[in-house]
């Protein structure tokens, strides 16, 4: 049987599968959720960036900004994702860093995995590559990758300081990470417990200041908050309503958005508004 942690990661795996694979709302369901994410989907992407790119890879976009959005990767460097989904960000890496570079997407999802690389194959990046794993141990050598991005995946992890550790391990000496993720304050335990709110991005995030500091305990430095989000009630309600309609359907009309607790997604929303943001999140391997 599995532990706690293992069954975290089951259930998360089965929300994007979900969520990748569902009709959208306009296939004809009656009360299937809007696409997961599509309220800060686009968030810090230029229109240029996301025309070039295959429309799956769009559509299927579940993060909270652009990681590598005003980062320094250049042409032939390596780039690890972690949690890299339907594949937006690996292939603006693969973009960024040419021929000559690489670009490596880890990925615990099959669903998800085959989508990207069908969205691989459709851009013809043959730097581009996605790896099954999960991020609290990754199929990767160490001090390897230049960069290490992420897009609103670190939150869903029951043991982030696994994950830091691991990208500290990854990365090569003066090698940098730059990740958009969301941190939550002070949000009250009756929603911390609730199931129907990992999928969210909101029930496992964790402060920005215990985010930060757990990357200086990996031994990671000049750790620092370049940007924020600050979400306001509609983007909350979209994002939490999203995967709660998804967890409650129960087939034909009778799904609804509300948790397990009985609260509203409105509800939730208004009751954690200023204390949920995406950040982007900066820090650095030292040098020997």
């Amino acid at each position: 049987m599995k532990n706690e942690h293992g069954q975290i990661r089951d259930a998360v795996s089965q929300v994007y599968a979900r969520a990748v694979t569902q009709p959208s709302k306009s296939s004809g369901s009656c009360c299937m959720p809007e696409q997961k994410g599509v309220a800060v989907k686009s968030a810090g992407y230029s229109r240029e960036e996301l025309e070039a790119l295959p429309s799956e890879a769009v559509v299927n976009s579940f993060g909270c900004g652009n990681p590598l959005a005003f980062s320094e990767v250049k042409e032939g460097d390596v780039v690890l994702d972690l949690g890299s989904g339907a594949g937006i960000d690996i292939l603006l890496a693969g973009r960024k860093v040419g021929p000559t570079g690489r670009v490596i997407g880890i990925d615990m999802t099959d669903e998800m995995i085959a989508k990207a690389r069908q969205n691989i194959a459709r851009s013809g990046m043959t730097q581009v590559e996605v790896r099954k794993g999960i991020i609290e141990d990754l199929p990767v050598e160490s001090s390897s990758v230049d960069w290490v991005i992420s897009n609103c995946v670190i939150n869903l992890s029951p043991e982030k300081p696994r994950v830091f550790a691991e990208i500290a391990r990854v990365l090569k000496p003066g090698g940098r990470m730059l990740v958009s993720d969301i941190v939550v304050e002070e949000l009250p335990d009756r929603l911390r417990k609730d199931q129907g709110l990992y999928g969210s991005c909101i029930a496992g995030a964790i402060s920005e200041e215990a985010y930060l500091a757990g990357l200086r305990r990996a031994g990671l430095m000049d750790v620092e908050v370049r940007e924020r989000i600050v979400y306001d009630v509609g983007q909350l309600e979209a994002l939490i309503g999203s995967e709660l309609a998804g967890k409650n359907k129960q087939g034909g009309c009778g799904c609804s958005s509300t948790s397990a607790g009985g609260s509203s997604a409105a509800d939730i929303a208004r009751s954690i508004v200023g204390k949920v943001w995406s950040a982007k999140i900066y820090a650095r391997k030292p040098v020997p």
